[in-house]
């Protein structure tokens, strides 16, 4: 199989011009840890009704969360001379255990938004590639990194250190004001959002304050109402069960990822500091084993330990005793949005995908790339609906590397699990197989996964490639009726996986962008 019929290219051009509007506050600092950090937006604050609050004038953009997207947002909007209110629930360190793994595309856009900095500093690893295990087998998947600068690989750190990283520097910008405050309500008037309405302690009291803002973005997917009211949520559920951090756990191949091909589900490891490896345990189904009652220590110790490798089973059992077990649902969720006159989704709020192959922070840097380069020309945002009319590009231009990497996602998660189906179990061998023929089976899988190459054809190309090599492993020397009615169900099963996804995710705007008439939206007039 040469590479010329593997890789397919459609790229979307990104809309540029640089044209900075600067405008004129005076500067208050203050730390992060308060209230408010930065700037006030308002040269006044004035009281509306009882016991409301209003911050009038001056803001550009509110930012509703200061997690990864959110901060990332907010710097990189302020940057541009936009004034920034972000309004974040907690602005306490987070104690989360999802978005620890930076693949290479993602620390690339970090670097393009000037942020890589925020992984400094905070005992970050380096992460080089993958290693695949199944049956006392393994193989080695390095990132594809010979063309770019030796600094250029995976991180992999504690979530909550980078997030107060960048918050930090987000904070100390002028332009941007960082406080803390639970949004509750779009404020909206005649269909256009005009800002929001949320509760903040003032004097030890919780009390409702409004907002207001030309453009209003939100990023934090934890407001379930606000998400409701921009876009049609359709989620699929799955829960990392076992969440364990495993101390002086010595990996079989440092700096990487450790894959572990296990019945029922994949099983997931990989550095977060220098003396800390986290691992996720996938548990399929909707019951999960309670913590509380040791079901799920049981579950840990009986079906998970006897199928790791036996450099990882001491410490797995060590973190199993001291009690260091968590759970987390997960969610995938294809971008539904609708597009409403002063208000836009981005990153968890908006799209989520399988956490398997670690593209989340991937996809949201992509997206405020995206977003920063549409917005650089515009002077005003106060026009909401044309506005609105021109974002609707941003859905478009996203769709190449957020489809591919989405899409990857939720396929290799099927693909990796166990299933009683034979011709289901053959597609799993055959691409264990394909990754460990090395070349072009394994680099273009990988550049795929790690946002290097996030080109639609040609994840569908190498996905039906190991469609086609699990039939060829089937049909020789000697093909039987049987073997071929599995492959025949195998290839109908790797159809089965791939096309809903893909459908889910929109046929035109992940393979022919250039023919959604939004791609051609030209910015405003005014």
């Amino acid at each position: 199989m040469g590479s010329d019929y593997l890789f397919g290219a459609i790229l979307a051009s990104l809309l540029a011009a640089i044209l900075l509007f600067r405008s004129r506050s005076r500067v208050k600092k203050a730390r992060i840890g308060g209230e408010v950090v930065g700037a006030p937006l308002a040269s006044t604050v004035e009281s509306t009704v009882e016991g409301d609050g209003c911050s009038g004038e001056g803001a550009d953009i509110i930012v509703v969360g200061a997690g990864v997207a959110g901060s990332a947002l907010a710097y990189t909007l302020a940057q541009d001379g936009r004034k920034v209110h972000v309004i974040e629930r907690d602005l306490t360190e987070p104690d989360r255990i999802v978005g620890e793994l930076l693949q290479p595309g993602g620390y690339l856009k970090l670097v393009e938004l000037g942020l890589q900095d925020c992984v400094e500093e905070i005992d970050a690893q380096r992460v080089l590639g993958y290693a695949l295990f199944k049956d006392g087998q393994n193989t080695k998947l390095p990132y594809p990194l010979e063309k770019f600068h030796s600094d250029v690989a995976g991180r992999s750190f504690h979530n909550g250190r980078f997030i107060q990283r960048m918050r930090e520097k987000v904070s100390s910008l002028p332009n941007v004001r960082l406080e803390q405050g639970t949004v509750t309500t779009l404020l909206e008037e005649n269909g256009t959002v005009k800002g929001v309405i949320y509760k903040t302690k003032i004097n030890g009291e919780d009390l409702p304050r409004k907002a207001y803002a030309p453009l209003t973005i939100v990023c934090d997917g934890c407001f379930s109402n606000l998400r409701r009211a921009l876009c049609s949520p359709k989620f699929y559920s799955y829960c990392f069960g076992g969440l364990m951090c495993l101390e002086n756990c010595k990996l079989p191949f440092p700096n990487h990822g450790h894959v572990i091909l296990a019945d029922p589900s994949p099983i997931l490891f990989y550095p977060i500091s220098s003396t800390e490896v986290r691992c996720l345990v996938d548990v399929p189904g909707q019951k999960v084993p309670s913590i509380a009652n040791g079901e799920m220590a049981n579950y840990l110790r009986t079906v998970v330990a006897p199928q790791l490798p036996p450099e990882l089973y001491g410490s797995f059992i060590g973190a199993i005793e001291k009690g260091n077990i968590r759970t987390h649902p997960n969610r995938s969720m294809p971008a539904a949005p609708h597009p409403t006159p002063g208000a836009l989704l981005m990153g968890d709020a908006f799209n989520m995908r399988h956490p398997l192959t670690g593209g989340g922070m991937t996809v949201a840097l992509s997206d405020i790339v995206v977003l920063r380069n549409l917005l650089k020309p515009l002077r005003n945002l106060h026009d909401a609906s044309s506005l609105c009319k021109y974002l609707e590009s941003f859905y478009t231009l996203r769709k190449p590397v957020a489809s591919t990497i989405n899409t990857l996602a939720g396929a290799l998660y099927k693909v990796f699990s166990a299933s009683p189906d034979k011709a289901r179990n053959e597609m799993r061998q055959a691409c264990f197989d394909y990754l460990s023929l090395g070349g072009v089976f394994s680099a273009g899988p990988i550049s795929l996964l790690s946002g290097l190459n996030p080109r639609p054809l040609s994840l569908v190309a190498h996905f039906f490639a190991v469609a086609i090599y699990g039939v060829g492993r089937l049909l020789v020397p000697f093909p039987s009726p049987n073997r071929m009615w599995i492959g025949a169900r195998l290839i109908s099963g790797a159809c089965g996986i791939i096309f809903p996804i893909i459908k889910a995710e929109g046929v035109r705007q992940m393979f022919f962008p250039a023919m959604v008439p939004a791609y051609y939206r030209a910015p405003p007039a005014k």
